[in-house]
């Protein structure tokens, strides 16, 4: 049965913007302001503060109890402006099988759009695809150039999936998938595997694992998994990164925390010098489906 969510449930949290939480929350500490804007995650944001590198209205700024109000003081990097971060909403969803990832279909087949609140917040869109028989862990933002950073080959973001296959997998299957296996479009690298349980079913055996991959081919567990003869029955993904499904009700959604959201830039940043950059990318890299 489809349902359909239109306001969070009280145990989520609003999305993470910078203009919609009214005056109450100013003045913000200088360390949360930076996290926020994108810049840095706290801890990074209290380093650059530390090493001097930070100004509020030309005054430079050492010490972290500083606190500013980001719709009058002008905050600095390295004599860079810091531009408050845009109304951005960050959600995952518990897909559910048979709706296409997808926000729109000319052949009017259920999709993704019709379980997020996209009237509430126009230009949301899914990161990825699960295909449409695939259950679980979906996230949703209006963050482009997050979406384009967590997609991106280079970033190795681990999704993490349990599936049911037909068959009992062995030893040397599950060995050829933490090693990888060679596809159609070239060969898969190295997977986590573990085998959860083997269940007799009348005539049948299924055996129930668990398998994280860090690409995002279309269709690649599957097409993985029925390489070494063990088809698919059943595909849930339980996590993304460092994004848990836990106990999310199936055809339900909620909104990142804070703490969430800035694991996710954690887990996408550049590393070289400490100074993250804003971004101002809005489009999303290609998408893909397992």
């Amino acid at each position: 049965m489809r349902r359909l969510q239109k306001t969070p449930p009280k145990t989520t949290r609003r999305p993470l913007s910078l203009s919609t939480e009214g005056a109450d929350a100013y003045p913000l500490r200088l360390q949360k302001f930076l996290a926020r804007a994108g810049l840095a995650s706290r801890r990074g944001s209290e380093a650059l503060i530390s090493a001097g590198r930070v100004k509020v209205n030309g005054e430079l700024v050492c010490e972290l109890g500083r606190k500013i109000d980001p719709q009058k003081d002008e905050v600095r990097v390295d004599g860079r402006l810091v531009v408050p971060a845009s109304d951005h909403c960050y959600l995952i969803l518990n897909k559910p099988a048979g709706y296409l990832t997808t926000m729109a279909d000319p052949q009017k087949r259920p999709v993704v759009r019709e379980l997020v609140p996209v009237a509430e917040h126009p230009g949301l869109f899914p990161v990825g695809r699960l295909d449409f028989q695939t259950t679980g862990l979906l996230l949703f933002t209006t963050d482009g150039e997050l979406a384009h950073r967590l997609l991106h080959p280079s970033r190795h973001v681990l999704k993490r999936y349990v599936a049911r296959v037909e068959g009992q997998l062995s030893e040397r299957q599950a060995a050829s998938l933490r090693f990888g296996v060679l596809l159609d479009d070239g060969p898969t690298k190295p997977a986590e595997l573990r085998i959860i349980d083997v269940h007799q079913n009348q005539a049948n055996v299924i055996t129930t694992v668990e398998l994280a991959i860090s690409e995002g081919r279309k269709r690649q567990v599957r097409r993985m998994l029925a390489h070494v003869g063990r088809p698919v029955i059943s595909l849930n993904r339980i996590s993304f990164g460092p994004l848990l499904l836990d106990d999310l009700a199936s055809g339900t959604w909620r909104y990142l925390s804070d703490e969430e959201v800035s694991a996710l830039r954690d887990k996408v940043r550049d590393k070289g010098d400490g100074t993250d950059r804003p971004i101002f990318c809005n489009k999303p890299d290609a998408e893909c489906s397992t």
